[in-house]
Parts: structure tokens; C-alpha cells; sequence
């Protein structure tokens, strides 16, 4: 069943309208049939889908970055990969009512994140 849904991935992409440079690419002897048989989706894919593709990613970092940046800014933790003091902070309880706040920290210099205690 996988052979045969490879197959007809590899069978669309050539047929695709949309997707011109990828037929050429093979008819002119560029890809050569062992390269497409093991090319994936992202690969195959036209340069616009490519271009639809890479801007969906970008954004989907941006929101996950944003995130992340919802905390107060501090310089009470050091970062233990870059050593700068340039942090952001939460503070979660994670555990009973009774012991203390969890402390999520992240480096808004090299993105390092780390919990403490």
C-alpha cells in the first residue's frame, strides 16, 4: 500500500499543471528516475507551493515566538549557554497548592529555556 501511494505522489507532481519545472526537470534528464524515487512531498512540490509553504512556517514561528514572550523581563537569571543576563520569566504552579511556584525561564538572547525551581 505505501509503494502504491508513493507512486501515485510521484505520478500528480508530474501531471501537476502548476508544477511545470519539476516535468522539465525530468524529461530533460536533471532528476533522474532513482532521484525522484526517493524525493519526498516538500521536494517535489511547484515553487509556489514551496513559497506558500516556507510563509505558513514563518508564521507559525512568529506566533509560537510570541508566545514565548509573554513573561517579565529580568536580569535575575544568566543564561548557562550564552552567559547574558537578558531573561524572561513565568511563574506556573505545577505542583499542590502547599509548595512553591514553578519558575520558567528563557534567554531572550539565544532562545535557551530552562525551569527552576
Amino acid at each position: 500500500m505505501k509503494y502504491r501511494n508513493r507512486v501515485r505522489s510521484r505520478i500528480s507532481n508530474l501531471k501537476d499543471p502548476r508544477n511545470p519545472g519539476l516535468r522539465r526537470n525530468v524529461l530533460s534528464g536533471a532528476i533522474s528516475a532513482g532521484l525522484i524515487a526517493k524525493m519526498t512531498a516538500e521536494e517535489m512540490a511547484s515553487d509556489e507551493l514551496k513559497e506558500l509553504r516556507n510563509a505558513m512556517t514563518q508564521e507559525a514561528i512568529r506566533e509560537h515566538q510570541m508566545a514565548k514572550t509573554g513573561g517579565t523581563t529580568t536580569d535575575l537569571f544568566q543564561c548557562s549557554k550564552c552567559k547574558k543576563k537578558n531573561c524572561t520569566y513565568n511563574q506556573v504552579q505545577t505542583r499542590s497548592a502547599d509548595e512553591p511556584m514553578t519558575t520558567f525561564v528563557l534567554c531572550n538572547e539565544c532562545g535557551n529555556r530552562w525551569k527552576f525551581c
